[in-house]
Order: C-alpha cells, then structure tokens, then sequence
C-alpha cells in the first residue's frame, strides 16, 4: 500500500475517510499478526506506512471537525478556548486597552478638584 497524501484525503468526505481509516486499522491488524508469525521484512517495513497513513487520515479528521466547530463560532461572540488564539500566557492574562484607560472614581474626583480650585491670577 503507497502512502496515502494529505491533500488527496482533504478532497475525500467524511464517510470515505472512515472506510479508509477501518480499511488501514484491519491491514494493520493483518501486519502485526504476520510479524508475529514470521518475520518477512517487507512486512515489517509496512507496518510504520501503515501507521503513518492512519495518523494521516486521522488528522485530517480533525482537521476538518476542527475548521467546522470554528466556522460555527466564529459569529459568536465567545468562543471555545481551544479554538481562541494562543499567543502566550502573558498577553492573554494582560488588561483589555478599556480596562487599561479606566479610573477608579477616586482618580476621576482628584482631576475634578484640580480643575474647580485653579489659583487666580491677579
């Protein structure tokens, strides 16, 4: 069995993906039961293809639920947080530039002061 590529399993549905991923899980089943038998190392060799194109088949998978899950949220206003951007910690947990420009009512009465007690000039 050739490798199978990443942009030919993008172009398949869903259902054919499973079909592919069932047909790759019994050949692997197969392989690894002949290895255990005897040791033909062609076998051996197409076992780690296998495994790889079911990895493969598996990502695109989730690739896809993945991009449909973002298409659905991404008119809303929140959103899962595994599909929110990862930046790093720091940028996430910083202030919002509102919360940064805020001030306690405290801060707001001492400009007000300054302004209703100006020195008069003589």
């Amino acid at each position: 069995m050739a490798p199978t590529r990443a942009v030919e399993l993008r172009k398949q549905s869903k259902e054919e993906l499973l079909k592919q991923l069932k047909d790759l899980k019994s050949e692997l089943l197969k392989l690894r039961i002949s290895k255990v038998a005897s040791s033909n190392p062609q076998n051996l060799s197409k076992l780690r293809v296998v495994r790889k194109s079911i990895a493969r088949v598996l990502t695109v998978m989730n690739q896809k639920t993945r991009a449909s899950v973002a298409k659905f949220w991404r008119e809303k206003k929140y959103s899962p947080t595994d599909l929110r951007k990862k930046k790093t910690r720091a940028i996430r947990r910083k202030l919002t530039k509102t919360q940064v420009t805020k001030k306690t009512r405290r801060a707001e009465r001492k400009e007000v002061k300054v302004a209703r007690f100006a020195v008069r000039s003589a």
